[in-house]
């Protein structure tokens, strides 16, 4: 049987999304954005992936984030982005919204990672062929380059948006002190930061600690958190220990030294919290993101539709009375 061409539910900005504005832009990210990371490689059917794609556009989700070395294995999350763009979302183009980034280890030799022009350039370049676009509507650093002259790494995101590849630049993964001058940089080149990405979830506060929340809404960025289920620890999946199909068993991403009986016991309690709320964990988790309104969005990762539907139930209350949020806060801290 042939599949039928796709055709989205036409309610798709009815079912629930909502969206915010990125810092000082024109732009609208949805609360939840879907991510490539993990899922969406050659590893996995194209079938299941076409199908994730769908549904989140179905409901709303037009941000799609990739990076070059997303898969397993490199590369292959955007050549299937490819393939769905080719076989769905091409008519839609311009209801999306698709990053990609470039940073760490893609290549072998001096000039497949980190951040010189050479690199970040040729990067963009084999990226938009894989995933059949004349344009990303953002690319990010994908992390700071000690030994590169930071000047060299924002001259290139200036001149890919001014060339017409990027609509929009962004940075992932740096300090403070490196994004305040990425900032200055790109701003007074006419071509400012338009996200910063960053890990945060409620076992990881790094971007409240170090400023770097305040110091994106100063500077008229947004920010999006990946990561916001710590790697599906905060999922629920660990609650009656480690299943044999889950991050922890395969060790790759999610060691199993993570889930000491101190960490269990506070999974435990969160859960607890959640439940009274009517949450699942992973809903919790999410809206405890988007409590704070300096959070653009949050970026999902996901292995089948369930998932996704899932997470989305997490927008129907990301309100926190101060005591739920004095409790956490007690748990994560308690040692």
């Amino acid at each position: 049987m042939i599949n039928p061409v796709y055709a989205p539910a036409p309610d798709r900005y009815e079912r629930g999304i909502r969206y915010r504005r990125c810092g000082r832009s024109g732009i609208l990210l949805p609360e939840i954005s879907l991510g490539f990371w993990h899922n969406f490689g050659d590893v996995n059917p194209l079938a299941n992936s076409l199908e994730m794609a769908h549904f989140a556009f179905d409901h709303g989700i037009v941000h799609f984030d990739l990076a070059n070395n997303y898969g397993p294995s490199y590369g292959s999350a955007e050549e299937t982005f490819g393939q769905i763009m080719k076989k769905s979302f091409i008519p839609f183009r311009d209801e999306l919204f698709i990053s990609s980034k470039a940073g760490y280890d893609m290549w072998p030799g001096p000039y497949g990672e980190w951040g010189s022009r050479k690199y970040l350039m040729a990067s963009l370049d084999q990226s938009l062929k894989r995933m059949n676009l004349d344009y990303v509507d953002l690319f990010y650093s994908h992390r700071f380059d000690p030994k590169t002259p930071l000047e060299e790494t924002m001259q290139a995101l200036v001149d890919i948006v001014r060339a017409g590849k990027a609509l929009y630049a962004g940075i992932s993964n740096y300090p403070p002190e490196a994004a305040a001058f990425a900032y200055k940089y790109l701003k007074d080149r006419d071509v400012p930061c338009l996200i910063y990405q960053g890990r945060y979830n409620m076992l990881n506060r790094e971007p409240e600690t170090s400023g770097l929340l305040d110091q994106a809404k100063e500077n008229g960025v947004g920010f999006i958190a990946f990561s916001p289920l710590a790697q599906g620890l905060l999922t629920g999946r660990y609650l009656e220990g480690i299943p044999s199909d889950s991050r922890i068993a395969k060790e790759r991403f999610l060691k199993s030294s993570v889930l000491t009986p101190e960490m269990h016991a506070k999974l435990v309690k969160l859960n607890d919290i959640a439940a009274r709320r009517g949450q699942t964990l992973a809903e919790m988790a999410l809206a405890w993101c988007l409590k704070d309104d300096r959070v653009t969005s949050v970026i999902i990762g996901a292995s089948r539709v369930s998932q996704i539907e899932d997470d989305f139930k997490a927008l129907e209350n990301i309100s926190f009375a101060p005591e739920e949020l004095l409790e956490i806060d007690r748990i994560i801290s308690c040692s």
